[in-house]
């Protein structure tokens, strides 16, 4: 990921503004103070403190700005030196760090700018427009200084003054990070995410590879599986699915290894060999050598496994084989039966089958007699109920359903509605462009 580089002179010139001093008025006229009073609140409320400058700071400061007129900023900065004793108020001292980083922006002084500008925001006398572009400059250059406290410090200001700065979020969370405050930027990269989203935007995938990478590292596997599963959302590539599902999987037992690569199936995340080959054992493990022949033949449409390969196809003949003796029409037959089924585990066996022959509606079915006669794995049986119910086209009916998953298959129904939720925005007609205006003759 590449940050914008330093704020150019002219950028920070155009920050600035015009710098216009004002000596403290003589009080010889008559003035009418309460109007004087409300408008000098209006005025700090809405630019911030109003600066008036010492008489004396005034006359030596004329030099100054004579000399930076004319660029001659070897002048400005010896006139600067002068002036330095004039400066006695808190307003004189902020407009010598205003004439400084005038000098330090004319002569590319990098970090001459940076000590102005610092000495500028921490006076409190900025003005507050000029807020959010100051401390995102002090913010970002401390960043790539590598000092990541004043770069939290300067770039949090930056943001409560609605800074628009180039990877504002992303170098705060990424300051945390490199502090090891690692609730301190997921907190901040969460936060961040939702904001982009709503804001009709894809977040930058770096918040989500720099987030799960330290919560990896810390070993803070729940963490890692909350940044994947929002970062599937935004970035749903075959090759990411692969990885969310891959993570999900470690330390998973075999039914629930299933159950995630019944999801890598569908997503088309399937990359590799040997995972068609680990889907095919658990399946047939399983006892559904239907469901077999189906991730074979997925792995050599897609090409991860050859035309010819000795052990899968092996794999693939003896489950031939035995799909050839499946009673498809008994099967479909404890549909009909329906509540009248000995148990909730011949239900759930019943609908497992059926999946594999893609019957989804007499599945769903099924596993609803199955959490109808109190499953004893009623997560295993809604989790494949909302699944099926989505696959035999009820998409509402499967949010629904997957809504109420809870235990270990929690996170995959979550990934579940995630797919459903890209799969029926990819399936929704393009809006119809608005129809042309009547055109009448005279």
């Amino acid at each position: 990921m590449r940050f914008n580089p330093l704020v150019s002179r002219s950028a920070l010139v155009a920050v600035m503004g015009a710098l216009s001093l004002t000596a403290s008025p003589a009080t010889a006229q008559k003035r009418d103070k309460k109007k004087e009073k409300e408008a000098a609140e209006a005025a700090a409320a809405a630019t911030g403190p109003q600066l008036t400058v010492s008489k004396e700071y005034a006359k030596v400061a004329k030099k100054i700005q004579d000399a930076l007129a004319k660029k001659d900023f070897a002048a400005a900065d010896a006139a600067i030196a002068e002036a330095e004793p004039a400066a006695t108020k808190p307003d004189d001292k902020y407009y010598q760090a205003r004439f400084r980083l005038d000098v330090a922006l004319g002569t590319g002084n990098k970090p001459g700018q940076l000590a102005a500008v610092d000495t500028m925001i921490d006076s409190g006398l900025m003005p507050a427009a000029d807020t959010a572009r100051y401390n995102f400059f002090s913010g970002e250059t401390s960043y790539f200084q590598k000092d990541y406290e004043k770069a939290i410090r300067r770039l949090t200001a930056a943001k409560a003054a609605n800074s628009t700065g180039a990877n504002l979020d992303l170098m705060i969370v990424d300051s945390h990070l490199r502090l090891n405050q690692l609730d301190q930027a997921l907190a901040v990269g969460k936060a961040a995410i939702t904001a982009e989203r709503a804001a009709g935007k894809v977040p930058l995938e770096d918040y989500y590879v720099r987030l799960a990478r330290a919560m990896s590292e810390a070993k803070r596997r729940d963490d890692v599986l909350d940044i994947l599963a929002m970062r599937v959302q935004d970035y749903p590539q075959t090759n990411i699915w692969n990885n969310t599902l891959r993570i999900l999987m470690n330390g998973a037992d075999e039914e629930l290894s299933l159950d995630i690569y019944r999801l890598m199936k569908h997503a088309g995340a399937i990359k590799q060999r040997a995972e068609v080959e680990e889907y095919a054992a658990l399946a047939t493990k399983n006892g559904l050598p239907k469901e077999v022949l189906v991730a074979i033949d997925a792995g050599r449409s897609s090409k991860v496994i050859g035309a010819k390969d000795d052990k899968i196809d092996a794999i693939y003949n003896t489950q031939r084989d035995r799909a050839a003796s499946d009673n498809l029409a008994s099967m479909k037959a404890d549909v009909a039966k329906g509540p009248s089924l000995a148990n909730a585990r011949l239900a759930r066996n019943s609908a497992d089958a059926l999946y594999g022959y893609s019957e989804f509606a007499s599945a769903a079915k099924l596993y609803q007699v199955a959490l109808d006669k109190n499953d004893t794995a009623a997560d295993v049986s809604m989790l494949r109920l909302g699944v099926n119910q989505y696959l035999a086209g009820d998409a509402a009916a499967a949010r629904a359903t997957l809504a109420k998953v809870g235990g270990t298959r929690q996170r995959l129904a979550g990934l579940w509605t995630t797919f459903i939720d890209q799969q029926t925005r990819a399936a929704a007609p393009a809006a119809a462009p608005a129809a042309a205006a009547p055109t009448t003759g005279r």
